[in-house]
């Protein structure tokens, strides 16, 4: 069965940087490539995808971001939120929250590796959580 999600930068991050291939990231990011995982995303959200994976300070290689970028806009759901009025600690994370938001119908959840950005929402969800959730849905 496939989920819904917006994934937030730092999971995408940490998966192409991990050393662990059975990490909770990667596992993530393997799930959007597999299809498993349909990724929700706004343009503002592309951009900081492309902007803090392209830092060279964590050597990932551009074909590999290329290829993900590729992946979320093509299997992915462009979302348009509304705004929420929600006032979040990093307000850069704020449409992150309000994409998750619009498709709360569709059981969209809101991957993150930083929980205390957001407010305590039973759909934000850390990626272990998430992958406990796709494996109980595909059971």
């Amino acid at each position: 069965m496939k989920c819904y999600a917006v994934i937030d930068t730092n999971v995408f991050l940490s998966a192409l940087i991990s050393k662990k291939d059975d990490a909770a990231t990667v596992r993530v990011m393997e799930a959007v490539f597999q299809g498993r995982i349909i990724p929700l995303y706004h343009k503002d959200i592309l951009a900081e995808y492309a902007e803090v994976l392209h830092r060279t300070k964590f050597h990932i290689p551009e074909e590999l971001i290329m290829k993900l970028l590729a992946v979320i806009v093509r299997y992915g759901i462009e979302v348009f939120p509304q705004a929420t009025g929600e006032v979040l600690i990093d307000m850069d994370d704020l449409i992150f929250y309000e994409v998750a938001m619009e498709k709360r119908e569709d059981d969209a959840y809101l991957v993150t590796g930083n929980q205390k950005h957001f407010p305590i929402r039973d759909f934000i969800v850390t990626p272990h959580e998430m992958m406990e959730i796709l494996e109980d849905r595909e059971r």
